[in-house]
């Protein structure tokens, strides 16, 4: 019990601090957005979409905080990919699949500001650098900050 009251009281302390931009988790990278958070996704799902980009799931946060009794601010996640972006990343790295499919992560913080933020595969902080891997994750990163950027818009 009290391993679970310091996860909590830890997670109370620390999550306010990530909805600032310019706040890093580690190598998150956070877009201010003119949008909410569920629209924000929204508009990105459809680029995804445009561009052909698999959606592998839309999970809604608040929602599921009010299903336990529980609120939540908006807060909503979406996991996209394609193998054609992934796999080169993956055959020349395979660690790199922890961070596959992409996730982009929509929400609003105390002070009525939206957010975007996703983690930049560039940036995921592998500790060894691999040659072959510099231009798939040049393509990668590239491909994920024009979505979100374009969603945020």
């Amino acid at each position: 019990m009290s391993r679970l009251i310091t996860a909590v009281s830890l997670a109370a302390c620390t999550l306010p601090a990530l909805a600032t931009e310019g706040v890093a988790m580690d190598s998150m990278v956070t877009v201010p957005s003119a949008h909410t958070a569920r629209a924000s996704i929204d508009r990105l799902e459809t680029l995804a979409k445009a561009r052909g980009l698999n959606i592998f799931a839309r999970i809604d946060h608040a929602a599921g905080a009010r299903s336990v009794g529980e609120t939540l601010r908006p807060t909503e996640l979406l996991i996209l990919g394609h193998p054609k972006g992934g796999t080169p990343l993956m055959q020349c790295a395979q660690v790199y699949a922890i961070d596959l499919p992409m996730r982009v992560l929509a929400w609003e913080d105390e002070t009525g500001q939206h957010w975007m933020g996703y983690k930049r595969p560039a940036l995921s902080g592998k500790t060894q650098s691999v040659p072959a891997c510099a231009e798939p994750l040049k393509k990668l990163t590239r491909a994920i900050d024009t979505l979100v950027q374009e969603a945020a818009r």
